[in-house]
């Protein structure tokens, strides 16, 4: 079964070689240039990549537009900065697939201390803890890799286009009775800054973003 790999990206030029070149097969790349400064968009469609441009600012934006434009089955959302491997995918879409789960999340395991500084980790656990006491759901990290089918997906009505939207993912489908599970997935030095950790104002909207969601 095909898979459309949604890449959200804002200047990730550097990275998206490494990135595409690793498609496990059967796999369509959409890159969804949400307004880079650099060569992003040009990289990627020399590297065949279907490239989508998202005038409206904010990761949640760019992956509502790449599930828009997707038209495969089974939809993937990965970062497009290299702390994730493509050859990897398959372990998130895997389950959905075989039709043992409806939504999975890769869990992020640091292949070094460096790689997650402990005051994101500690920021991630605390954040898993309310989404088991709101859904109910037992996950360990809300991670930038999962995977559901695409038709189903549109269907949550997902609203954020900012931060919150992996969030408001994994609400609305235990809301909807989904069967969410998670798998592990390395995590890696990632090229560049973190677009929404990153800085203390990124991380600022991010608790932000995601405290109005579970406030819903």
């Amino acid at each position: 079964m095909s898979v459309d790999l949604v890449l959200p990206c804002l200047n990730e030029a550097a990275a998206l070689p490494w990135v595409l070149e690793r498609l496990p097969p059967g796999v369509r790349a959409i890159v969804v240039d949400n307004g880079s400064t650099d060569d992003s968009a040009a990289v990627a469609a020399r590297l065949g990549a279907t490239v989508v441009r998202c005038e409206v600012k904010g990761y949640g934006a760019a992956c509502h537009a790449g599930l828009e434009a997707a038209d495969a089955d089974i939809v993937a959302v990965m970062d497009a900065d290299a702390s994730l491997d493509p050859r990897q995918l398959v372990r998130v879409t895997a389950p959905v697939v075989a039709g043992r789960a409806d939504l999975i999340v890769g869990r992020r395991r640091p292949v070094s201390r460096q790689v997650w500084p402990w005051h994101l980790r500690l920021a991630n656990a605390e954040l898993s803890r309310r989404i088991r006491r709101r859904t109910g759901v037992a996950l360990h990290d809300l991670g930038p890799m999962r995977a559901g089918r695409r038709t189903a997906l549109l269907g949550l009505g997902l609203t954020d286009r900012r931060s919150g939207y992996p969030l408001e993912t994994v609400v609305r489908a235990a809301d909807a009775g989904w069967r969410i599970a998670e798998v592990d997935v390395d995590y890696l030095p990632r090229s560049g800054r973190s677009k929404v950790t990153g800085t203390p104002l990124g991380a600022a909207r991010a608790v932000l973003d995601m405290s109005k969601v579970l406030a819903r």
